[in-house]
């Protein structure tokens, strides 16, 4: 089951289950819209895969499967892009 984390980890902007803005890698590092097309070039920065859409869960259904709460931070993120060759 998806985590939903809840906030990009590259700028920190709070990413709630039912955003259209969140995408995930297959590892499920999670980042908004914005920094996947302007600072990660649609690739995730940890793993290099591709970063899709975040399905969302009916708020029915985070009733019995919330959505996580714990954050991952990585502000170095946009430093590991704008080194990369």
């Amino acid at each position: 089951m998806l985590e939903l984390r809840p906030g990009c980890e590259c700028c920190d902007k709070d990413l709630p289950p039912d955003s259209t803005e969140a995408l995930i890698c297959s590892f499920e590092c999670t980042f908004c819209a914005d920094c996947a097309a302007n600072v990660l070039g649609g690739a995730c920065p940890n793993c290099g895969g591709e970063l899709l859409a975040r399905p969302r869960r009916a708020a029915d259904k985070l009733v019995r499967h919330p959505a996580s709460t714990q954050r991952v931070f990585n502000p170095a993120c946009r430093d590991k892009i704008s080194r990369t060759p």
